[in-house]
């Protein structure tokens, strides 16, 4: 209530603990987690031993517990450091923890409080943790005036609907994360799996484009432990390193099971932070789990890309267009009505520009509006629409690939899906032992200022293993002799420009192996097929073939998708035949 200011009050169906258990757990220095008096053996959840006292130092706190065959509870309040005696109560078995007033006895520490709702979101988020971690237990939160704001009940294996009983925790564990982080992200998460030295990671990752702004939505959990971690930011940024831009991270949550001994959880007040003995072997774990997942996925982009897209259509009409009469195809009017059309509802906008290219009030095909390029059949194409990426029907504007798959339409942007093919050979020539290169006919002269040419003379060497030779010329320019072969034809003055400012914003510390993400994706997009370029039937099949073959190829070296799918049903239901 109040954000908890008023009221934090938390009950649970636990073990609950003894009259003599409950008069100690108040008492300063008193910890449940020492068992075995082993600092280094700690099973059990939770913060600091100190935690009750603390709070009844500065709030009214009350403890109301009952363990199993006890015929009654007891309860016993602790105010503002006062402690009081424990006393019989009711109560089933477990335990409930209230604090009221909070801070009252420290009104100096009431300024330090954010707004309610920020606390309580906070608080939401804490319990949002808890129940990733443990789907086998249900979960509720309620607010002022006793408004659910979270319930989660519990999902046990046989709860799992279609559920694969060699794997039914990983089915668990993706529902609850579902009901929690959402659909999408379960719908387009790879299950990760992995084990390095006694340690086990699992979890689920998100396809690179399902991603956010920011890095809130990455879990990470230790032992069952829900903390926040730098060691995962920077892993999961190193994995995900090729497919999104900077300013974009993906979603996951990841569980590590490891001894407890490996691990150090009490860094931490709160054991929100954990130190590992060896952390360069978690984060190799990390690393190459979600990078093995990403290859796994092949060409595939998350549904969201779908979702998306089909929400851009709204209601449009199309512009004045000689031939179009007052009833025609502007507005859906002439006909439809006994599937309840109201005779001012119009196309989407889009399919409407479509419409208008195509139509001919004759009743066939009008010719091909500019932009728009019919694809001429050749034989096969059934075939190839059985292909995930279907059969080339069509190139738009000379950008986009339209193409028919055996359950929809795929919309293919040419330049990105290209970039990500070449990105991929280079990388795949460069762990081959250097990417091979052309020799120019005639060596090119490129004008920089002083700075950026010396620091591309300075990186001469690794750009060469990248396949591009520059020589410096001069103070103020370089000489380019070869570029990459896979490159083909390319503006080799433009790419070295645009290489020098990737060099300026990178700065001198790094290889630039280790920044074969931005290199690489700068040759990649200077040898990729432009947009504005026209491509016959065969070479717009073979694009998606070559997509279909190649990892990574559903997103952009940045993150974005390079196509979009639309089922036929979603299309039919954009036009009200379902």
């Amino acid at each position: 209530r109040e954000g908890g200011l008023a009221l934090i009050a938390v009950s649970d169906d636990g073990s609950g603990m003894s009259p003599a258990e409950l008069s100690l757990a108040v008492e300063r220095h008193c910890t449940s987690k020492l068992p075995a008096d082993d600092l280094l053996s700690i099973k059990t959840l939770g913060f600091r031993g100190e935690a009750l006292p603390s709070i009844g130092s500065v709030a009214r706190l009350t403890v109301t517990t009952r363990r199993r065959g006890d015929d009654a509870a007891a309860t016993l309040t602790v105010e503002g450091g006062a402690k009081g005696v424990v006393m019989p109560a009711a109560h089933p078995p477990g335990t409930r923890v209230e604090v009221r007033d909070l801070f009252y006895a420290t009104p100096a520490r009431l300024k330090f409080l954010k707004t309610p709702r920020t606390e309580r979101d906070q608080a939401l988020d804490s319990v949002q943790r808890l129940a990733m971690a443990c789907p086998w237990i249900a979960f509720t939160v309620t607010g002022d005036d006793e408004r659910v704001l979270l319930r989660l009940p519990a999902v046990t294996p046989d709860l799992v609907a279609g559920s694969d009983p060699d794997d039914e925790g990983a089915a668990a564990r993706r529902q609850r994360l579902a009901a929690i982080l959402g659909r999408d992200f379960a719908d387009n998460a790879l299950a990760i799996d992995a084990q390095r030295e006694g340690f086990r990671l699992v979890g689920l990752a998100g396809l690179p484009t399902l991603n956010r702004a920011t890095s809130r939505d990455q879990y990470l959990f230790v032992n069952g432990r829900p903390v926040r971690d730098k060691l995962l930011v920077g892993a999961v940024r190193g994995a995900y390193q090729d497919f999104l831009a900077r300013d974009r991270h993906p979603m996951v949550v990841l569980f590590l099971v490891c001894p407890e001994e490996a691990v150090d959880v009490n860094v931490h007040p709160a054991k929100a932070e954990v130190r590992f003995r060896d952390s360069a072997l978690v984060r190799g774990l990390i690393v190459g789990a979600l990078r093995n997942a990403l290859a796994g996925a092949g060409h595939r982009a998350a549904t969201t890309v779908a979702d998306q897209a089909l929400g851009a259509f709204r209601p449009g009409e199309l512009p004045a267009h000689s031939g179009f009469g007052q009833g025609g195809f502007g507005q859906i009017g002439g006909f439809g009505a006994d599937r309840g059309y109201r005779q001012s509802a119009s196309l989407p906008r889009g399919f409407a520009e479509a419409a208008a290219a195509l139509y001919a009030p004759q009743g066939g095909l009008a010719g091909l509006a500019p932009g728009a390029r019919a694809a001429a059949p050749e034989p096969g194409t059934a075939i190839l629409e059985n292909y995930p990426l279907g059969a080339a029907r069509a190139q738009l504007h000379d950008t986009y690939i339209v193409a028919q798959t055996a359950r929809g339409i795929v919309i293919v942007d040419q330049h990105a899906a290209h970039e990500r093919l070449v990105y991929e050979r280079m990388k795949a020539n460069l762990a081959d032992g250097g990417v091979k290169r052309q020799l120019l006919l005639l060596p090119e002269v490129v004008e920089l200022d002083e700075a950026d040419a010396a620091r591309l003379t300075a990186r001469a060497d690794e750009l060469a293993e990248l396949g591009l030779v520059v020589e410096a010329f001069g103070p103020g320019a370089v000489v380019i002799r070869e570029v990459p072969a896979l490159l083909g034809e390319t503006d080799a003055a433009g790419l070295v420009r645009d290489l020098a400012d990737e060099l300026a914003e990178l700065g001198e510390a790094l290889a630039l192996k280790e920044r074969l993400e931005t290199i690489s994706g700068t040759l990649a997009c200077h040898g990729s097929v432009r947009a504005g370029r026209r491509l016959n039937h065969a070479e717009m099949n073979a694009l998606l073939r070559e997509m279909e073959a190649t990892p990574h190829s559903g997103q952009c070296n940045h993150g974005r998708p390079t196509y979009v799918e639309l089922q036929l049903a979603d299309i039919e239901r954009l036009f009200g035949r379902r």
